[in-house]
């Protein structure tokens, strides 16, 4: 429908003039996606304030907004906040023809904007834990080319290397295996949730010498089955301890030292800056 089209094309560059991002792909991406096609049949259910709305009718221009749409009622799944994906994207700088990893694709709405940046050349493998979900998105999917779909535990499995792992449930602290897979200048993006009044957002960088780690906003997502608990014997930030956060390494190369702002077995975080002159880690 031509008004559903004119109301994606101005929810497109609301996103991006909103997300402050130079990149005009950003805006181009999410003007090409129909979110409704990923949403299920309307009306459609949003969250507002503490609370839930039902949208008068089956009208794509009501989800042309910055709002959550219900994925699964039961389980708390929704379709993300655009304006906070759009923030995202930007952040980790996709490129044409890398590969990337999408952890909680739910039904694949920002899977398939992840695509869309890397094209052409560059292929993403979608997580999504649950099955109805997984098959949806699979569904949705299936005319691009470039995305695979899989339905696994992404912290059982480890994720292929990666130019960029984009997760969207909350973690503890990433498992080991998920900053083994980022290639040299690889980027993680990611909810920090070490505690249940700690809620981060995070990017890590892959350098030479270590993980550059850099939270840059508030952020709150459903707890990543498998790694949202603190084991026993964690240190646990607190939100200031965490913002100040600038580097993350891996215990097995590098043991917690008094710079230490949280401490979860494999990994740890720390307050110093990685700079280029520091001794190589192996990884």
């Amino acid at each position: 429908m031509a008004g559903s089209d004119d109301a994606r094309k101005f929810y497109a560059r609301l996103m991006a003039a909103q997300a402050r991002w130079a990149d005009p792909r950003i805006e181009q991406v999410f003007a090409s996606v129909p979110r409704e096609a990923f949403l299920g049949p309307g009306p459609w259910t949003v969250f507002a304030g503490d609370g839930r709305i039902e949208t008068p009718k089956a009208d794509p221009a009501y989800i042309y907004q910055n709002v959550l749409v219900v994925l699964d009622a039961d389980k708390g799944i929704n379709n993300g906040e655009p304006l906070l994906h759009a923030m995202w994207i930007g952040k980790v700088d996709l490129k044409p023809g890398e590969h990337v990893t999408h952890i909680g694709a739910g039904t694949g709405y920002y899977t398939a904007l992840l695509s869309k940046l890397v094209e052409p050349g560059g292929v993403v493998m979608a997580f999504e834990l649950e099955a109805g979900l997984a098959a949806r998105a699979k569904a949705n999917l299936a005319r691009y080319g470039n995305i695979e779909v899989v339905q696994a535990d992404a912290v059982a499995n480890a994720p292929p290397p990666s130019d960029v792992i984009y997760v969207n449930a909350g973690v503890a602290a990433p498992p080991a295996a998920w900053l083994k897979a980022l290639k040299p200048g690889g980027r993680m993006i990611f909810p920090w949730r070490p505690s249940e009044t700690v809620g981060l957002a995070v990017l890590i960088t892959r350098l030479e010498n270590g993980f550059a780690c850099r939270p840059f906003m508030g952020s709150w997502f459903i707890p990543c089955v498998g790694a949202s608990v603190a084991e026993a014997g964690a240190k646990i930030p607190t939100r200031e301890r965490a913002a100040r956060t600038r580097s993350i390494w891996l215990s097995k190369d590098k043991a917690p030292d008094r710079t230490a702002t949280a401490v979860f077995g494999d990994v740890w975080f720390s307050s110093r800056a990685i700079r280029a002159d520091s001794p190589r880690q192996k990884f």
